[in-house]
């Protein structure tokens, strides 16, 4: 995925937590689990407080002839503040963690529903593993932390505040240099959060691009296994992972850092205070009880702090990963809905025309794809899309689907250009069945019926049947119920593709685009289905990318692609008959089909083979 700019990259720099801001709506959504989660801490604080209250009332009134009873009373009020502190701390932990459990899952919703709004130019940029990741290790740091930091967070922070307020009042003299020193503290733990959250986000990065190359790999494992890359790629792996682990290295290292500079601060601070108050003792200037209860107040303000700086390390490490996942969260798609949308006409007709379209991809923006591009297909319409490879026959296909809008020019259906309309209604007007067919993990069934998802079983199976799979899915170990595996891995390729085919035929749209869609298919499934696709392209507006000569004869006119550009349009007959373009891809691809009068004719020579196949 590009990387994108971030504090530690330029520009102005952000607070050590200023990624965790876009959290801050997600938890308010339960403010009521909030409100019950500060009670408890409140009350938590207050118990632990109340402790050295009752130790110096014993120091200074318990050691006496008659202060049995007091060490009694006293002792019995510790039991039920330790009771409280038990109900409150449980109340507290629960509250605060499950808080953060939502919070977390709320957010990789958000994430994951934002992802399914991107336009495709933002994952030609993407790396599928990578996402991956941020939605799994990146969601998980912050769940660490979000749902047991903040928790100790607020409760040390509580803790702290009331120890403070509780040395102001026990002794204001000895507060004024536990106070100073405060600054001392706090400023070397916020200059140092800064380079603990950048290494973080070093570290996640490293994380995904190790988790992307091994989601790669394992995808293609029969590839990597054939070609003998086996050792090659685990090695590479075994680098990333290195690579990885340093940068998790050197994250934990800034803030092992970090939390020993503040205990040692802390610590010192403590020691210099109680050696102080000591003196006072001595020189009668406060009661040992007195000192006593500051010092147990001095000890929970600097543990408390100095918990704040370890759970201030974890904070800032799941600020990297928090970064990473808003950045997704903030991502708009470049296609999307114009405000307001113009409605497509009904009853649809189905015509599709280009008119004079310009068009580069972002990530060759140098090359022009589609270079004046200009035809129309009538309602009904077959047109078949050939020529050499890169010429822009699938880009027509991406641009009527509008996954990427045009540069110049525009793409009319039904007489309405496709920028100015919902996205989805446009899409909904559309069957698609792609070269290489996506089949998802689940059943047949399912699979089929994502062309229409509200369709009835008799429905899918009359689908399948017209799509020539009715046999080979019966014939599975559980039918139509069958688990197909990750991406139909059970399934051949002629399979997949027939399945892509039925979830066309069930969707049932007024245009349908075939990107090759035989080519998968040996010659007795081809038959089949192309008498099929016959009956379903019947009243459709088609558009058909293929090399195979009956799928090419059975156009009422074909295209013919060079560069971005029409160079030739008619049927098959008189394309032959120019002796042009598509004669020479004929005579490469459709050899053994044609007889010897349409060789004869011969073809214009050009510099170098060309094939059909896009």
């Amino acid at each position: 995925m590009a990387r994108r700019k971030n504090a530690a990259a330029g520009g102005r720099p952000k607070a050590p937590l200023g990624a965790l801001k876009p959290l801050i709506p997600f938890a308010l959504r339960y403010r009521g689990r909030i409100l019950a989660g500060l009670v408890a801490l409140a009350c938590a604080s207050a118990s632990t407080l109340v402790v050295p209250i009752a130790l110096r009332r014993v120091i200074d009134h318990g050691f006496t002839a008659d202060g049995s009873e007091v060490i009694d009373a006293y002792f019995l009020a510790l039991l039920g503040v330790v009771v409280a502190f038990a109900l409150s701390s449980a109340a507290r932990v629960y509250t605060v963690v499950t808080l953060g459990e939502r919070v977390v899952a709320d957010l990789r919703s958000a994430v994951f529903a934002r992802l399914t709004t991107l336009d495709p130019a933002f994952f030609d940029r993407a790396q599928a593993g990578e996402i991956v990741s941020r939605l799994t290790a990146d969601a998980t740091q912050i769940k660490a932390a979000f749902g047991v930091s903040v928790s100790i967070l607020l409760r040390n922070l509580f803790l702290f505040i009331g120890a403070t307020a509780m040395m102001v009042v026990t002794s204001p003299r000895l507060s004024v240099l536990v106070l100073a020193a405060i600054p001392l503290i706090v400023f070397p733990l916020i200059v140092s959060g800064r380079g603990v959250r950048r290494r973080s986000r070093a570290a996640q990065d490293r994380l995904a691009d190790a988790s992307a190359y091994a989601a790669e790999a394992v995808g293609a494992v029969r590839t990597m296994q054939a070609f003998g890359r086996s050792a090659a790629t685990a090695e590479r792996f075994r680098a990333a992972s290195e690579e990885a682990y340093a940068a998790s290295r050197d994250s934990t290292r800034a803030r092992a850092l970090l939390t020993g500079v503040a205990i040692l601060l802390i610590s010192a601070s403590v020691v210099g205070v109680m050696w102080y108050g000591a003196q006072g003792v001595l020189s009668h200037a406060m009661t040992g009880g007195q000192l006593s209860q500051f010092v147990l107040y001095a000890v929970f303000g600097a543990g408390a702090l100095g918990q704040l700086s370890e759970v201030y390390g974890d904070l800032a490490m799941s600020a990297g990963a928090a970064e990473r996942l808003t950045e997704i969260l903030a991502a708009e798609p470049a296609i999307r809905a114009p405000s307001p949308a113009l409605p497509l006409p009904e009853p649809a007709r189905g015509a599709v025309a280009f008119e004079d379209v310009r068009f580069a991809y972002p990530t060759r923006p140098g090359y022009m794809a589609l270079d004046g591009l200009s035809f129309a297909a009538a309602p009904g319409e077959r047109i078949a899309v050939v020529g050499p490879s890169g010429a822009g026959k699938s880009t027509v296909l991406q641009l009527l689907l509008r996954f990427y809008d045009p540069q110049g020019g525009r793409v009319l259906v039904d007489g309405v250009d496709v920028a100015t309309v919902d996205p989805e209604a446009l899409r909904a007007r559309i069957a698609l069945v792609p070269q290489d067919p996506t089949v998802f993990s689940g059943s047949v069934l399912d699979n089929i019926r994502y062309g229409r998802p509200d369709a009835s079983e008799a429905d899918v199976r009359r689908a399948a049947e017209l799509a020539n799979a009715h046999g080979f899915v019966s014939a599975l170990p559980q039918g139509y119920a069958t688990q197909v595996g990750e991406r139909g891995v059970t399934l051949s390729g002629g399979q997949r593709q027939r399945i892509a085919i039925a979830r066309a035929i069930l969707k049932d749209a007024p245009i349908l685009l075939l990107d090759e869609a035989t080519s998968a298919l040996d010659a007795e499934s081809e038959r089949a289905v192309q008498a099929a696709l016959d009956t379903l392209m019947r009243g459709r507006t088609t558009l058909v990318i293929a090399h195979r000569l009956a799928t090419i004869r059975a156009a009422d006119r074909i295209l013919v692609l060079d560069d971005g550009r029409i160079v030739e349009t008619g049927t098959h007959e008189s394309l032959l008959a120019q002796g042009a373009l598509y004669a020479q891809l004929a005579n490469l691809q459709f050899t053994d089909a044609l007889d010897e009068t349409a060789r004869g004719k011969g073809a214009k020579a050009r510099p170098a083979p060309i094939t059909a196949a896009e």
